[in-house]
């Protein structure tokens, strides 16, 4: 597959997320990980511990910024303070490209704090595109938008979420943030194919993988992000590697957060399903 600014991104590997419990661990031990994920918004603020943090990290690590409220559905244009500070926090983190949900989560300047799934309309897709590529242009990086997990459907949709996704990448073009637990976890609370969502994707624009656990209920899954992956979502995976080449491959875990060790073992059984010519397996 020819590399584009989406795809080309081959030699980042398998990185983790950075998360507070292993701040200790991560600067005394100095262990060997591709890149870290940063959640945007934490590091915002201009100052203080989370940019000691971040300044220390950034002399030794690769870091790679993931948004939570750019709320690309929403009906209101993205917010000039918020994308100010987003740009002032690119260049310092040199982040090769920047990536937030395709979703929705505000009305009226009222904040769900919440990713919300969108209708799959084509208004929709015009709308949110047009939000996507003003992001795009004023952080003057590229932007990688990621599939939901979802547990409600909307009656108005006027096609599938595969194909909504492939339609607004394509207006805004832009990349793709794939989260292979995602398309697991809506495959089996809406039943469908999740081979049917990977296959129907523009393969060329993923420019990074999510991969998570996630908890089983009676009646339908929960995106926790507290336990291992499970063998269907590597199975995936393994997939979307063969379809969209070698991509930088990010290990989520938020809740009941194991030690690093754990967390970084877990992560770097991405590999396995890596070529071997970019496959880095790496000790903690």
């Amino acid at each position: 597959m020819p590399a584009s600014r989406f795809n080309g991104n081959t030699e980042y590997g398998v990185g983790i997320g950075l998360r507070i419990p292993h701040y200790r661990h991560i600067f005394e031990q100095k262990p060997v990980v591709d890149w870290f994920e940063i959640i945007s918004e934490n590091y915002m603020l201009g100052g203080g511990r989370p940019m000691a943090v971040l300044d220390r990290l950034l002399e030794q690590y690769r870091v790679v910024q993931h948004g939570v409220s750019m709320y690309f559905g929403n009906p209101e244009r993205p917010n000039r303070d918020h994308l100010k500070k987003l740009k002032t926090l690119c260049k310092r983190t040199n982040t090769p490209w920047l990536s937030d949900h395709l979703c929705w989560g505000s009305v009226n300047g009222r904040y769900s704090h919440d990713l919300l799934p969108m209708p799959y309309t084509w208004d929709a897709v015009k709308k949110t595109a047009a939000k996507i590529r003003e992001v795009q242009d004023y952080c003057e990086r590229p932007v990688a938008v990621e599939n939901l997990s979802s547990y409600v459907e909307f009656h108005i949709s006027e096609m599938t979420e595969w194909e909504f996704l492939s339609e607004v990448v394509e207006a805004a073009d832009c990349g793709i943030l794939l989260d292979v637990n995602n398309i697991y976890v809506s495959s089996v609370n809406h039943a469908f194919d999740p081979m049917d969502y990977l296959n129907n994707v523009p393969h060329h624009r993923v420019a990074q993988i999510h991969i998570a656990g996630h908890t089983k209920h009676p009646t339908h899954i929960l995106d926790t992000h507290d336990h291992p992956v499970i063998q269907p979502v590597w199975n995936i995976y393994a997939e979307a590697i063969k379809l969209c080449g070698p991509t930088a491959t990010l290990l989520e875990w938020d809740d009941k957060i194991p030690s690093f060790d754990e967390v970084h073992a877990e992560a770097l059984k991405a590999t396995q399903f890596l070529p071997k010519t970019h496959a880095k397996v790496r000790a903690a």
